[in-house]
């Protein structure tokens, strides 16, 4: 260290207004939430959001009036709700732009722009109603040159008259964001468990930022090099974040928390409650060591260690 090692709050202050940016991490595992309430401190506006499966760390953002044009398939954290109770309600309200896609089709998005291709060829959007219905219109398209000029393409394939595909456009990003367990402060990443689009979220964008549970020698990712899924030159910044992921799941570190989430999700039904809970959690909270003590400290964060056995926590409480 330090290499490409900063601070949280100075990797958050990089991320603009108006900047297009993916998330890493799946519904209720390895988001990078302490970086996101960075995010909101700084009051950050007019963030434009691409993902496939994105939970509470867009809704909080969603919530607190950060974002606003998102391209996704869809936004829950699972069993604790079906849908982001503040992107419902930015919706209902229109409040912001949006487009939907199927989660494949998003992870083929990613995909196309990781290989820096324009499009890549579906076919399990054919017979969807994710085809006929477009939100965003042409106007709010063409206000924005980094949104695609239609949503999807449908052709017959040049090589059989009888067969069709959907292209679906590449997505390119000026930030991706991830949360994983180890980094090296050159850069070396090692993600355990599922990887979720993460690789080619990081492939596909200008700036890839990470967040880590542990910063870790560079020898100690190279005796196993073929785990080390995204190259060392893509990364530009590296944060030191151990539960940067709180309230969500790090597979081999910790669980997700049940309270938290509960708390979470009955505050966000209701607007007032809301502000109340990004006053406590986030707007009242210096830095992420504090937040981390606002929700409960040492004892409660160790009651979320997973069992070496098995990647998360068998005896955990998960219906409150």
């Amino acid at each position: 260290m330090p290499g490409k090692t900063i601070g949280l709050h100075q990797a958050a202050a990089l991320v603009p207004d108006g900047a297009t940016l993916s998330i890493g991490g799946f519904t209720t595992q390895r988001h990078p939430m302490a970086f996101v309430y960075e995010l909101i401190r700084l009051r950050r506006r007019n963030l434009y959001l691409f993902g496939h499966s994105p939970g509470g760390d867009w809704d909080v953002l969603i919530g607190a009036g950060c974002v606003k044009r998102v391209e996704l398939a869809y936004e829950a954290d699972e069993a604790f709700n079906t849908v982001g109770p503040r992107w419902r309600r930015a919706v209902e309200q229109g409040k912001i732009e949006w487009e939907d896609y199927s989660n494949f089709s998003m992870v083929a998005r990613f995909t196309a722009g990781a290989m820096g291709i324009p499009f890549m060829p579906v076919r399990s959007l054919l017979g969807s109603d994710v085809l006929r219905k477009e939100t965003l219109t042409t106007d709010e398209r063409s206000a924005d040159p980094r949104t695609a000029a239609k949503k999807a393409h449908v052709m017959t394939s040049p090589f059989n008259p009888a067969d069709r595909v959907v292209l679906v456009p590449a997505i390119h990003t000026e930030f991706a964001v991830l949360h994983v367990q180890k980094a090296t402060a050159a850069g070396t990443v090692r993600i355990e468990g599922q990887s979720y689009a993460d690789i080619q979220q990081a492939l596909c964008a200008d700036t890839v930022i990470v967040t880590a549970e542990d910063i870790v020698e560079e020898d100690e990712l190279r005796r196993t090099p073929e785990l080390n899924p995204i190259p060392f030159f893509v990364v530009k910044h590296v944060c030191h974040v151990p539960f940067g992921a709180h309230p969500y799941a790090v597979y081999n570190y910790y669980d997700y928390d049940p309270l938290q989430l509960k708390e979470y999700h009955e505050s966000a039904r209701d607007d007032a409650a809301y502000r109340a809970y990004l006053d406590k959690y986030v707007y009242g909270i210096r830095d992420h060591q504090a937040y981390l003590e606002a929700v409960g400290g040492p004892e409660r964060l160790a009651g979320l260690k997973s069992s070496p056995e098995f990647g998360y926590s068998p005896d955990l409480k998960r219906r409150l």
